[in-house]
């Protein structure tokens, strides 16, 4: 299965994650995510993970947060620098900065959420 982020489910969740709509993100891909075989099963999976971390964030749940972030993260690992249409090296970074920040800071980090590319 090959990732179309132009249409469909895949699309309306990119398009929810760059709203900061997170939990509907995750909703859209989740959706895809049942249907995929490895290995787009668990890229997907990092993706819906990222965002689920987010939505935590949204609502208080920094530990929620660093513990998807950081299983997200093992899921992206073994992937190369660009996968299904993604910028996976720039969303590592990212998902990296953030976990970085949460660990050190006391209140919610000024950052951009990581791009989704």
């Amino acid at each position: 299965m090959l990732f179309d982020w132009t249409e469909g489910a895949l699309a309306e969740g990119l398009r929810c994650y760059h709203s900061h709509e997170f939990f509907d993100a995750h909703e859209h891909w989740e959706g895809v995510w049942l249907k995929c075989d490895e290995p787009q099963k668990t890229f997907l999976q990092a993706l819906i993970q990222i965002a689920a971390a987010f939505h935590h964030l949204q609502r208080g749940n920094r530990a929620g947060t660093r513990s998807l972030l950081r299983a997200a993260l093992r899921r992206l690992d073994g992937f190369p620098a660009n996968y299904g249409g993604v910028d996976t090296e720039e969303l590592r970074n990212g998902v990296r900065t953030w976990l970085d920040a949460l660990e050190s800071e006391s209140s919610r980090p000024q950052l951009h959420f990581p791009q989704i590319r």
